[in-house]
């Protein structure tokens, strides 16, 4: 033979349905055999999806991988090489790679490197591998790799040493800013040092809080990218092999996006995967006028279609005129559901059932959460009653120093702009307006200072720093996990960075009964960042 064709299957798993995982998976292999495909690599996991938690401990697990298994062993003439839980008869569960030909199980791999750190959490559910799996077909010697083995230098010297051609590695690799341009960068470095080709299949798609972009690609043993994959985006891709040169034969390759516009595909395609896949008719949101929620809306459009969307605007007496007419003219662009819901006689029924227990107390952030409570509680109403999902709309900097209304604002069962900063929103929603003639988000919303509207004339500056300074801050602190002097030591005033600190250690018990939203940073308020509600420790120390 003197080529050989090997095939990518970036899909999409729906994570603990296994049976739709298996037909999706046997539907790409007949369309790889059809272009002529001699294997095909599957993501991690992909019978079951990942990040499957603790649904890997369900007891019928091994059963419905069992089934898995008879339904892939009816596909003819093609390689698989797919992820699966393995069970072993000692009892200790691996997670694996087979490698699968005519119903005829070749080798099966289990991984070595299991990742304990940031949104994983792989030592609870498994052992760890400790042989290689490498296989002969066409002429060619093969090794198989899961995930993080890859990024084990001492694992592919491994292979290397066994005079391994090409590394088959199955991934589901989770997104963040700037990872799909690092994981490329970093493995044709390895590639070219340790003379090997790598075969990266990655899964795509988002899972709850986290996204998976794919972006799956090859690289040469000389360090040149053969394929690369659209990110966001389920694709069957394919490379082929040109045996008398040794060589991966050079494919069109995706481009890598901007920052801006990767992140606003992340938001998305999370968004839809979160709302399709949990089975919702649609969303609904609360559309004030806003940037936060401006954008919000834009992205849920982009997500599932205006058809699938509501938007509600709920003025009350410090909402300005301004704010209506925009909320109605993006929704009239956008083409949405829009109505008004006037929250006075809410506000006030509150306010006067709760009179006796005021007394003759000065309003303060009190009443400002009342109204934020009505238009909460009315989503909720609205969702209950046609099933659609409740997007909440507050940014990362306002979750940061509780700059949000628990019961208020903060209900929802997604909010898509949770890993967000502020300073980012203005850029998403420039950027979205530029894909149109004619704007989708009104300028006005977006060049106007940012309020809550809450009280007279009120602007989010009264309250917190200008939001370069405030998220400037907040990513050294979050993100960087600096100090309170380090920031200081930046050129940042001392009392600003100490109330910022104060903020966002006092605002941990909000965030913790915040919902979920996509995960586009490596310190998202999720899995991986955290902190006791309840601690003494001191900042400046």
């Amino acid at each position: 033979m003197n080529s050989f064709k090997i095939s990518l299957a970036q899909f999409s798993p729906t994570v603990g349905n296994s049976e739709a995982n298996v037909q999706r998976m046997i539907e790409l292999a007949q369309e790889a055999k059809q272009q002529n495909a001699n294997i095909i690599v599957f993501p991690e996991l992909s019978t079951i999806g990942y990040p499957a938690e603790d649904l890997l401990l369900r007891p019928s697990l091994t059963k419905r991988t069992a089934k898995a298994f008879e339904a892939l062993a009816e596909v003819k003439d093609i390689v698989m090489v797919f992820g699966f839980v393995n069970q072993a008869e000692n009892g200790q569960r691996y997670n694996s790679a087979a490698v699968m030909k005519d119903g005829q199980v070749l080798g099966i791999y289990n991984k070595q490197n299991l990742p304990n750190y940031s949104v994983f959490d792989e030592k609870r559910y498994f052992g760890e591998g400790h042989q290689h799996l490498v296989f002969e077909y066409l002429g060619h010697k093969f090794g198989v790799l899961i995930c993080e083995d890859v990024w084990s230098l001492e694992t592919v010297q491994q292979l290397a040493q066994l005079n391994v051609e090409s590394v088959l590695v199955l991934n589901a690799s989770p997104y963040e800013v700037g990872k799909p341009q690092h994981r490329i960068q970093t493995l044709q470095e390895l590639a070219k040092q340790l003379h090997i080709n790598i075969v990266y299949a990655n899964q795509v798609g988002g899972q709850d809080d986290l996204i998976f972009d794919g972006t799956s690609f090859v690289v040469t043993n000389a360090g040149q990218v053969a394929l690369q994959a659209p990110s966001f985006k389920e694709e069957l891709l394919f490379v082929d092999y040109e045996v008398e040169n040794k060589a991966y034969k050079t494919a069109t390759a995706s481009p890598f996006l901007e920052t801006i516009p990767e992140i606003y595909q992340a938001l998305v395609m999370g968004t839809r995967d979160y709302v399709q896949k949990s089975g919702f008719p649609g969303v609904i949101l609360g559309l004030s006028g806003g940037i936060d929620s401006a954008l919000t809306l834009a992205i849920a459009v982009d997500a599932i279609g205006a058809d699938k969307v509501q938007a509600v605007m709920m003025p009350y007496t410090y909402t300005s005129q301004i704010s209506v007419e925009d909320a109605a003219e993006q929704a009239k662009r956008l083409g949405v559901t829009f109505g008004i819901a006037e929250i006075h006689p809410i506000v006030n029924s509150f306010m006067q059932t709760l009179f006796p227990f005021f007394g003759n107390s000065p309003a303060d952030a009190t009443e400002e959460n009342l109204q934020a409570r009505a238009r909460g509680t009315l989503l909720m109403g609205l969702s209950n009653k046609f099933g659609n999902l409740v997007l909440s709309t507050g940014n990362k900097s306002e979750l940061s120093v509780g700059y949000c209304t628990l019961y208020g604002d903060m209900v929802g069962g997604y909010a898509v702009l949770k890993d967000v900063y502020k300073t980012i929103v203005f850029e998403l929603a420039k950027y979205r307006n530029s894909l149109e003639d004619t704007p989708v988000i009104p300028e006005r919303v977006i060049t106007r200072p940012p309020s809550a509207e809450l009280r007279p004339d009120q602007k989010d500056q009264d309250s917190l720093p200008a939001y370069d300074v405030l998220d400037a801050i907040l990513y050294a602190y979050i993100e960087e996990d600096q100090s309170q002097d380090d920031i200081i030591a930046k050129g940042f005033d001392k009392d600003v960075v100490a109330k910022v600190i104060a903020l966002v250690d006092r605002n941990e018990y909000k965030r913790r009964q915040g919902c979920i939203g996509p995960r586009i940073s490596s310190r998202a308020f999720s899995r991986e960042r955290r902190y006791p509600i309840v601690n003494g420790w001191k900042p400046g120390v």
